[in-house]
């Protein structure tokens, strides 16, 4: 059972998801964003309650798509600003773009472990059950979770990871997001099975089918398969029923997608119901939520301009780290939390919480 201040917690997250990416999109028509931009629009609410399933160390592999997991799992706002900018001050100097970054804290440090997206189509599968084995074979009791979109299921490499983490028993949990379309091309063209969840009967592994609009219902399956994960009980693949509602990238305008099937998932939109939830279940009143949501909004605006008023990085270290013995700057990442979140076990009173006039999330030292 969630707690009230958890709750709130998990709709600021889906909040700060869509605050970003929003703010991102007027920087990508502004060209000061490098590169393309992948929004995850309408998909926010999986990737944030599934995130939220985790804890302490456990490793989180997202996709371009799943930002609402990065924030969630601590990662600034700012640092996936600067990133998607080229700026010194990203994760990677202006090495690389969008959301190609990790985080190795080390091993006496408390922090998320996130490995940067490596590829689209699958190849993350036997990245994170790597990272599954190597945590047991230290006997760490870590959960490592990663996510795959309906296309990248038909890669090889997605089968033959599972297939691994299966044999092996890992303690790996793969989100698999029936988005409808991998980028143009319908999941009806892809598979011949009924639901993305039935790939992992091949390999005689646990598995179920959710709304992935449902945000408690991807947390609830989320818990199973990591509390299965850490007890040794072998890896689990979470199928999410959602909806990609914007193009591959920006510069796709969807002209492939039926406009009934775009007004169906409007109407079914994740943030929207998991905030009438909150007004239905009396956890917050209206004016409660409109102060999370001007939070949200208020710190995604500031910390966009810090990371637009950063430098571009220096032409002439463009070669460091190319050579052996020669390591590229690498800026540590800031882990925060949230201002709702709350060590003691009963919710605190909205009061308690940061107003909209200081919204910076607290440093995780």
């Amino acid at each position: 059972m969630l707690a009230r201040h958890q709750l709130l917690e998990m709709f600021y997250y889906a909040r700060l998801t869509r605050d970003v990416e929003e703010r991102l999109a007027i920087l990508y028509r502004q060209n000061k964003v490098v590169g393309g931009l992948y929004r995850s629009l309408g998909q926010e609410g999986e990737s944030v309650a599934s995130a939220y399933a985790l804890s302490g160390r456990d490793v989180t592999a997202p996709l371009i798509r799943n930002l609402g997991a990065i924030l969630t799992r601590g990662v600034r706002p700012r640092d996936v600003f600067a990133q998607y900018m080229a700026k010194a001050t990203g994760p990677t100097g202006g090495r690389d773009l969008n959301v190609h970054f990790s985080h190795m804290p080390s091993p006496d440090v408390d922090e998320p472990i996130v490995i940067g997206p490596i590829s689209m189509l699958g190849d993350l599968i036997p990245v994170l059950a790597g990272m599954g084995l190597a945590a047991r074979l230290r006997k760490q009791p870590l959960v490592a979770m990663t996510y795959i979109g309906d296309g990248g299921t038909s890669t090889g490499v997605f089968h033959e990871g599972l297939n691994f983490a299966a044999v092996q028993r890992l303690p790996l949990v793969v989100i698999a997001e029936d988005n409808k379309y991998a980028y143009s091309t319908p999941i009806a063209s892809q598979m011949a099975i009924a639901r993305i969840d039935q790939r992992a009967e091949a390999y005689g592994i646990p598995h179920e089918m959710v709304d992935g609009n449902d945000m408690l219902a991807v947390y609830d399956a989320s818990v199973r398969a990591v509390t299965r994960a850490r007890s040794g009980g072998g890896p689990t693949l979470i199928g999410v029923d959602t909806m990609r509602m914007r193009g591959h990238a920006e510069h796709d305008d969807m002209r492939y997608v039926n406009k009934e099937l775009l007004e169906e998932w409007t109407a079914r939109d994740a943030i929207t119901r998991f905030r009438q939830h909150l007004l239905d279940s009396d956890v917050a009143s209206e004016a409660e939520l409109a102060d999370v949501e001007k939070i949200s909004r208020t710190f995604a605006e500031r910390e966009a301009d810090e990371a637009l008023a950063a430098p571009l990085p220096d032409p002439a270290s463009g070669a460091r780290g190319v050579y052996a013995g020669e390591e590229p700057d690498r800026r540590r990442l800031e882990i925060v939390r949230s201002p709702f979140a709350r060590a003691e076990a009963a919710a605190p009173p909205m009061a308690a919480v940061p107003t909209p006039t200081v919204p910076t999330p607290q440093a995780v030292m």
